[in-house]
C-alpha cells in the first residue's frame, strides 16, 4: 500500500526576543528564551523516532527577516541531523522570515527543500516508488497581502498532493490578513492535505481532506497558552489520519479555581497551593496565571492588605531552582457578590421601582443604538438573543446594587 508519513510544524519563531519578560528571574527567562530551539529539537527527536518519511515547515521559521547567525545555526544542525536519518525537510518562509530581509546566509544541508518567491511543487519520492508533489511559496516580502492561493494549480504524477501555505483563513482576526484564502478554495485544489502557518493557535479547519494550522510548537507569551506542538500526519489509499504532538519545553497555563470555600489566608493559599502540584509537568517547566473565582465579598474584604502579592511570593520561592518549575505570575480575585431581592425590598420604595425597571425593560434598541449605529461597529454585530438579553440585564442589576452597597 503506498503511503508517506510526515510533520507538520509551523510558526517556530527561533530566536524570539520574548519581550515584556525581563520580570521574570534570570534562570526562568533564560529557559524562556531557549525554548524556541528547546521545541525544534523536540521536533527533530520525534520525526526521528516516529521515522517519518519528511518534515513540513510552514513559515516563519525564524521570528525576523534580520535572522541571527545563532538561530541560523541551530536550526542547521537540526536539519543534519534529520538528513543523517534520511529525512527530507520542505520548508517556506513566511511574513517574519520573508525573503526580502537582509542577512548573512548559511547553506543549509541537502535534505533541506526551500520553495522559492512563486508558487512551485517539490518532487519527493521513496524507493518502493511511491511520490508526493508538494506545493508552496516563500514570502517575497513581509506584506503579501494577494490571493497567492489562486496560484496552486495541481500537477500530475504523484500519489499524493500536499499544500504548504502561511496565510490568513478569512474569518479569523487574531493575525494580519496575509495570503488570505477561503476554505473552499483550498478544498477546490483536491490535495490530499493543507499544510498551514501564521495561526499561532492550532486548528482543524475541515478533516477531509485535512486543512489544518498546527499552531506554533512553543508558546511565547500569556496569549499563546496551552500545549503546543505539530502534527503527525500519514497518508495512504485509505486516506489521512492525523495526531497532535506536544513540543513544547514551556506551557503558559490560565486556571480558574473555585473559591467559595474560602474561609481564611490559610485556606486561598492551601487552595492555590494545590493547583501549583496539580500542573507540575516532569521535566517542563509551567508559567501559571490563577484566577479565584466565586469568592465572597465579606471573605475578601477580610483578608488583610497585601495578602495576595504575599502569597504570590511565597508560591513563587525556590520555583525558579527547579527543572519542572511552575511559576505563578500572577493571582487575581473573583468576587461574586449576591443580592437578596426580598430583603431590599423592604428597605423602601427606591429598590422596588428598580427592580420593576429592570424586569420591564424592553428599551434595547435605543439603549444599544450608539453601538448599532457606527459605521464600523454594525458590520461585526448580530442581534442579540433573548438569553444574552437576560444574561446583560442580570449582570447590570448586580454592578448596580454592588455600587450602591459601597456608597
Amino acid at each position: 500500500m503506498k503511503k508517506v508519513k510526515f510533520l507538520h510544524c509551523a510558526d517556530l519563531h527561533l530566536d524570539s526576543p520574548m519581550s515584556g519578560l525581563k520580570y521574570l528571574p534570570e534562570e526562568i527567562f533564560q529557559r524562556l528564551q531557549n525554548s524556541t530551539f528547546k521545541a525544534l529539537g523536540n521536533i527533530t527527536d520525534l520525526a526521528i523516532s516516529m521515522q517519518v518519511d519528511f518534515v513540513l515547515i510552514a513559515g516563519d521559521i525564524f521570528d525576523g527577516e534580520d535572522r541571527s547567525l545563532r538561530a541560523q545555526a541551530r536550526f542547521r544542525k537540526e536539519m543534519l541531523r534529520l538528513n543523517q536519518n534520511g529525512i527530507q525537510a520542505y520548508i517556506i518562509h513566511g511574513n517574519h522570515d520573508h525573503l526580502g530581509g537582509t542577512w548573512t546566509k548559511m547553506n543549509w544541508p541537502e535534505n533541506v527543500h526551500v520553495l522559492g518567491a512563486d508558487v512551485e511543487v517539490k518532487k519527493f519520492s521513496k524507493l518502493d516508488g511511491t511520490s508526493a508533489h508538494i506545493y508552496g511559496f516563500s514570502y517575497p516580502e513581509r506584506h503579501v497581502t494577494e490571493r497567492w492561493v489562486e496560484k496552486y494549480v495541481k500537477k500530475t504524477g504523484a500519489d499524493f498532493h500536499i499544500g504548504l501555505l502561511h496565510g490568513h483563513f478569512e474569518g479569523l482576526s487574531e493575525h494580519g490578513m496575509y495570503a488570505p484564502f477561503r476554505l473552499s478554495e483550498l478544498l477546490q485544489k483536491q490535495f490530499d492535505y493543507w499544510a498551514l502557518g501564521h495561526i499561532h493557535k492550532r486548528e482543524v479547519l475541515t478533516a477531509g481532506p485535512p486543512v489544518i494550522y498546527s499552531g506554533n510548537p512553543q508558546g511565547r507569551n500569556r496569549k499563546e497558552n496551552g500545549e503546543k506542538g505539530c502534527y503527525l500526519v500519514s497518508l495512504s489509499e485509505r486516506g489521512a489520519e492525523y495526531e497532535f504532538k506536544e513540543t513544547n519545553d514551556v506551557i503558559w497555563l490560565d486556571k480558574t479555581l473555585d473559591g467559595s470555600k474560602v474561609s481564611s489566608v490559610g485556606s486561598l493559599f492551601d487552595l492555590c497551593q494545590n493547583a501549583v502540584k496539580e500542573n507540575r509537568i516532569d521535566g517542563k517547566g509551567v508559567v501559571l496565571t490563577l484566577e479565584i473565582a466565586n469568592l465572597n465579598q465579606f471573605q475578601t474584604g477580610s483578608l488583610p492588605q497585601g495578602v495576595v502579592l504575599e502569597l504570590l511570593e511565597t508560591l513563587q520561592e525556590h520555583e525558579s531552582e527547579e527543572q519542572d518549575f511552575v511559576w505563578t505570575r500572577d493571582i487575581k480575585l473573583s468576587v461574586t457578590t449576591q443580592y437578596n431581592r426580598s430583603q431590599l425590598s423592604v428597605q423602601g420604595d427606591f429598590f422596588n421601582e428598580l427592580f420593576t425597571a429592570i424586569d420591564d425593560f424592553e428599551h434595547w434598541e435605543e439603549a444599544l443604538s450608539p453601538l448599532y449605529g457606527h459605521h464600523l461597529a454594525r458590520k461585526h454585530l448580530s442581534e442579540l438573543e433573548e438569553q444574552e438579553k437576560e444574561s446583560l440585564l442580570i449582570e447590570a442589576e448586580n454592578k448596580l446594587l454592588q455600587l450602591l452597597s459601597q456608597e
